[in-house]
């Protein structure tokens, strides 16, 4: 069954790192109700929910996807391109211990996992402000002997890889082309967002459903014209700290023990 991953919203989520949206006030309290209800979304699609508490001095610390990379035979833990988030990555490779084997990315490199989008064999991988070319080398290295291929895709107007693109199914990638270099992805079938949702290309794929803010209808009525099935969740004051639905939650296949 699918497991997600999931950490509680930090009180000090304001003191977020920011690296292309304004600060904005975040109200913690609707953060937190928000947060939950994704939870709960989640649930309602058949993921079972390991919930990790609060890290009260990390303040980007609910952004689980980020401190790693798990496939089915290895979770890789990165070593993130914000020297603050770096210490994240302890409690959650704690928490991915009971599921997988861990290995470490070691320095020069770093990566966050938001700059990682996985589709089947394939990981197609963001070069960005978070994630540099050692980084993305040594995650090749670590998955080459699995049989994954890793394709190197130049990001230049956002955050993350998946910020601009994302895996909605049946071959398809939701895709903001002006953030980033879309030709590694030629492959797939593209589904461009309106113009006036540029943020909408973050979207997440679980047990058939498409997941995405409700802060963005218009790309919603078009993958539901598309024939996706889709449902909303209403993340907004998380986005204020550049999250999108995939970067609360690290999801993986896993058996039903209880994590220790």
């Amino acid at each position: 069954m699918l497991t997600a991953i999931v950490r509680q919203v930090s009180p000090s989520i304001n003191d977020c790192e920011l690296s292309f949206h304004d600060r904005t006030p975040i109200d913690v309290s609707r953060a937190t109700a928000q947060h939950e209800a994704y939870q709960q979304c989640l649930a309602e699609l058949g993921v079972r929910i390991v919930s990790l508490p609060a890290e009260p001095d990390l303040p980007d610390a609910v952004f689980v996807e980020d401190p790693a990379v798990v496939v089915d035979e290895v979770a890789i833990i990165s070593i993130m391109g914000a020297p603050s988030r770096r210490p994240e990555a302890d409690s959650l490779a704690d928490a991915l211990r009971p599921y997988r084997r861990l290995t470490f990315l070691q320095a020069p490199a770093t990566l966050d996992g938001g700059d990682v989008l996985k589709i089947g064999r394939s990981l197609f991988v963001g070069s960005s402000g978070r994630t540099n070319a050692e980084g993305i080398e040594q995650l090749r290295s670590a998955l080459g002997p699995f049989g994954y291929t890793i394709h190197p895709v130049a990001v230049t107007g956002c955050l993350h890889l998946k910020s601009a693109c994302s895996y909605a199914g049946n071959d398809t990638i939701v895709v903001n082309r002006e953030w980033i270099d879309a030709e590694p992805l030629r492959d797939f079938e593209l589904v461009d967002v309106p113009k006036e949702e540029q943020g909408a290309a973050n979207v997440l794929l679980v047990n058939g459903t498409v997941l995405l803010p409700a802060s963005f209808p218009r790309t919603s009525e078009l993958l539901e014209r598309k024939g996706f099935r889709v449902r909303t969740t209403d993340v907004s004051e998380l986005q204020k700290a550049e999250a999108g639905v995939t970067c609360t939650s690290l999801i993986f296949e896993s058996d039903n023990r209880e994590s220790s």
